[in-house]
């Protein structure tokens, strides 16, 4: 099932929210090393920025996740298809690295999730995982379960992990233009629902008119500002100490 939750670097439209995803692979390929693992793989495309650097890599995803052939015969690569948590398949105590972005805010039992992170991890293994600042969400998004504010994202880490450090996604001048854009485009949709409907209706009756309503909004922004969407690439973001105005959290767990 193909949604506005996974970004696409074919659509133009996207490619501002393409980019952001990018960033957190970017930082991801510099830290990892050893067996790796994937929760949450999607398009595949981040598996390039990680398997060049994994002894191993293993892929988890709910859905079938495409890695081309010559991906597979350059690196040592394992997929998966379940649905999580419980971890199925990987054993205790076997992974260097677990790499999940922009994933946990999609399961029911977070704290489950967490744990079954923590089991498969090797004692002095990591955890590097993102997910967006409910801060800065312009909408009820009723394809995540739940979105955390800083101290949320710092108190559910450290329940698992004695050390963990919650740094920020940032975009620049032009990312925040497309920020500020899409905020006004929101609001003028949103003015609709003067009873506040988003806030309480159950998800599954708001997804797929969410779905494709944020679809029709990207590519109405790609169309009135194509200088802007067509422009930002993954540089254009940074990653740094958190704050309230960061856009994903990038957080760094170690067990």
């Amino acid at each position: 099932m193909q949604t506005a939750e996974r970004s696409s670097h074919l659509d133009p439209s996207e490619n501002v929210i393409f980019q952001r995803h990018m960033i957190a692979y970017k930082q991801a390929a510099k830290l990892i090393s050893g067996t790796v693992l994937e929760i949450g793989c999607g398009e595949g495309y981040g598996i390039s920025e990680l398997a060049q650097f994994s002894k191993k890599y293993i892929g988890v995803d709910k859905f079938d996740t495409h890695i081309s052939v010559e991906l597979k015969t350059d690196n040592d690569i394992v997929f998966y298809k379940m649905e999580i948590p419980p971890l199925h398949n990987i054993e205790s105590n076997s992974i260097d690295y677990v790499v999940t972005f922009q994933v946990i805010e999609h399961i029911q039992d977070d704290n489950y999730f967490l744990e079954e992170i923590y089991r498969v991890l090797k004692p002095g293994g990591k955890l590097l995982l993102t997910t967006p600042n409910k801060l800065m969400s312009l909408s009820r998004n009723p394809w995540h379960i739940r979105e955390y504010t800083p101290s949320e994202m710092k108190n559910i880490l450290s329940k698992y992990f004695d050390k963990s450090q919650v740094n920020g996604v940032y975009g620049n001048d032009l990312v925040m233009q497309y920020y500020e854009k899409n905020k006004q485009s929101v609001r003028k949709i949103t003015r609709f629902d003067i009873f506040n409907l988003q806030y309480i209706l159950p998800r599954w009756m708001l997804q797929i008119p969410y779905d494709i309503l944020n679809r029709l909004n990207r590519k109405k922004l790609k169309s009135e500002n194509e200088d802007v969407v067509g422009s930002v690439v993954v540089d254009d973001y940074s990653i740094e100490e958190s704050t309230d105005n960061c856009l994903d959290y990038f957080c760094i767990a170690t067990k």
